[in-house]
């Protein structure tokens, strides 16, 4: 039996580029980087869930607080179910990366990481947590929650505007 591959990366322009710059192009937390490739476990009987990240990495997500200009490190981890397509893993680095320059609060990096992947992968469940580094000893680990399903019965409940 031959081996037939069940993905293509021939799509993809960040794998095997040999750069891991941001050219200067990509402002903070630029979505644009973020790349998807059609998910090869749909292939395949099962539930799938893929995680990115995981709770022993180190830190080295990096944001800037948006009052201080103070940097601030965390965890990112990413768990989702997936529909057609998968989040690739280099686009991700440099998607992470760019929030370097971004002066948003630990939620709002969150929120925004959540929104861009929803946007990206339309997955059919996601949830993105944030370990951030304490500062004046207190943590703050955000994590947002999305479910296609719940989504489509919040949207076909909600009551027309009055006229």
């Amino acid at each position: 039996m031959a081996f037939t591959p069940l993905s293509n990366p021939e799509d993809l322009a960040k794998l095997g580029s040999g750069s891991s710059n941001f050219d200067g192009i990509h402002e903070p937390a630029d979505a644009r980087l973020l790349e998807a490739f059609p998910n090869p476990m749909a292939k395949v009987r099962g539930q799938a869930m893929i995680q990115l990240g995981g709770f022993d990495d180190p830190k080295e997500f990096t944001s800037l607080c948006p009052k201080t200009g103070q940097p601030d490190f965390a965890r990112i981890v990413v768990e989702y179910v997936p529909d057609k397509l998968c989040v690739e893993s280099k686009s991700w680095k440099l998607y992470l990366g760019s929030f370097r320059d971004a002066r948003e609060f630990h939620e709002a990096c969150i929120a925004r990481i959540l929104r861009d992947l929803v946007k990206l992968l339309d997955p059919h469940w996601i949830r993105v947590s944030g370990e951030f580094t304490p500062r004046g000893g207190i943590s703050i680990n955000p994590s947002m929650t999305y479910d296609r399903a719940i989504e489509m019965q919040i949207a076909a409940a909600r009551m027309p505007e009055p006229t």
